[in-house]
């Protein structure tokens, strides 16, 4: 973990950003030796709403949107 004051990091920024990049190290900024924010590295996410691989091996036979019959509840929960 790097440390940067605010002036330096002001001044610094790409070259702060590079080990940032490369190591996905994470540097603190300082304000008067108190840290105040971190630049840490980017975690890239795939897209959310992207189906899951193995989902896709799932075969439904019988449509989910149709409400259920009385025969398909249990006699306890009519």
């Amino acid at each position: 973990m790097l440390t940067a004051n605010t002036l330096e990091a002001k001044t610094r920024l790409a070259e702060l950003l590079q080990p940032v990049e490369k190591y996905h190290e994470t540097v603190v900024i300082c304000r008067n030796g108190t840290p105040v924010a971190e630049i840490v590295p980017l975690i890239k996410t795939g897209y959310p709403l992207q189906q899951h691989p193995m989902l896709k091996q799932g075969i439904i036979h019988e449509d989910p949107t149709l409400p259920l019959t009385d025969d398909d509840w249990p006699a306890d929960a009519r």
